[in-house]
């Protein structure tokens, strides 16, 4: 039951973590999830079909194929890895306890204690899951301009990109590369962008914005996206709009729930950390990848960071032992 170093978290920054922690023979056990957040173990990669901008594959990956490396090479070190999602914790005392999502949390005891916890739960992009969604989601629907914007499906054809905050703003202006028009779907008639952001899409020649609808339905020849049905906010009149493309920015929700707000988050709900390290306001919890990143939201940005979260906690255990030692010295000698 008691391990060094638990990781609850199964994407990029988990599985680097556990690569790392592994090497570092802390012998890291890993709650990688099921279906925790509505996604598959490996995270948001498991909703992407083509990688391509992940360094060592220069044909590009397909995203589950990438998360399966990822496993392998987590297992090959030695990381044990359980398919359980860890649904409480309590980091009010050493060590921290872990319960799994189905357990009684009253009356069950723990199914694992650890010295140190890595957090890498990611964040789930918000969808509206609207009729076709399921149908073409990665099929021309997606929730990461900056992840599949440059996919050939999207290059010299129109797009259309939902949200009216800053998010929305930077995925059209990003969008304006590939596509040969961006449309952006405002449910309200202004932006809830900042100024600077809105002005820049407003000044966009190739970004043209439609007011006051909301995206109601996807569809495609089976195969592919290539058109959407839009709904006035204020009347029953439905409108359909050729495009090739659907980005949903409507923000992301960090996976932090399960935490009972034992950790300081922000006011979106993301894990605050010490700048420049994974350190959070409790000793010894770390968090890497998206639960502790709204900006930059990316599959090698999330590794690198698992990355520091392995060292992290490395050097915190060994300074435990280190006190520990000490304790133990003086105690024999009193």
């Amino acid at each position: 039951m008691h391990h060094k170093v638990v990781i609850v978290g199964s994407g990029p920054a988990g599985h680097t973590a556990a690569i790392y922690a592994a090497r570092a023979n802390l012998k890291p056990v890993m709650y990688e999830g099921m279906l925790a957040g509505g996604i598959a173990a490996g995270g948001q990669l498991t909703t992407t079909t083509d990688v391509e901008n992940y360094p060592g594959f220069p044909e590009g990956i397909i995203g589950t194929e990438l998360t399966d490396k990822f496993r392998e090479q987590s297992t090959r070190f030695g990381t044990e890895i359980f398919t359980e999602t860890i649904g409480k914790v309590d980091l009010k005392s050493h060590p921290f306890k872990l319960w799994e999502e189905s357990q009684d949390f009253d009356k069950n005891e723990p199914i694992a204690t650890a010295d140190a916890l890595i957090i890498a739960t990611g964040a789930t992009a918000k969808r509206l899951f609207i009729k076709g969604e399921d149908e073409y989601w990665q099929r021309g629907m997606s929730a990461c301009a900056v992840c599949d914007g440059a996919a050939p499906i999207f290059r010299n054809k129109p797009i259309a990109v939902v949200g009216g905050g800053d998010s929305a703003c930077e995925e059209a202006t990003f969008l304006t590369k590939y596509g040969s028009k961006i449309y952006l779907i405002v449910r309200r008639d202004k932006l809830r962008a900042s100024n600077i952001m809105a002005q820049r899409v407003l000044n966009n020649p190739k970004i043209e914005i439609i007011w006051n609808h909301h995206v109601i339905e996807a569809k495609g020849d089976g195969k592919l996206l290539n058109k959407i049905v839009l709904k006035a906010a204020n009347s029953d009149e439905t409108r359909e709009l050729d495009v090739n493309g659907l980005f949903y920015a409507i923000g992301h929700k960090p996976n932090t729930d399960f935490l009972g707000g034992q950790v300081e988050l922000d006011e979106s709900g993301y894990i605050v950390v010490k700048p420049g390290t994974t350190y959070t306001n409790v000793e010894g919890v770390f968090a890497a990848g998206d639960v502790q990143d709204k900006r930059y939201r990316q599959a090698i940005t999330a590794a690198g960071s698992g990355c520091m979260a392995a060292l992290d906690a490395e050097k915190y255990l060994e300074d435990l032992e280190a006190v520990a030692q000490a304790s133990n010295i003086v105690n024999g000698k009193l």
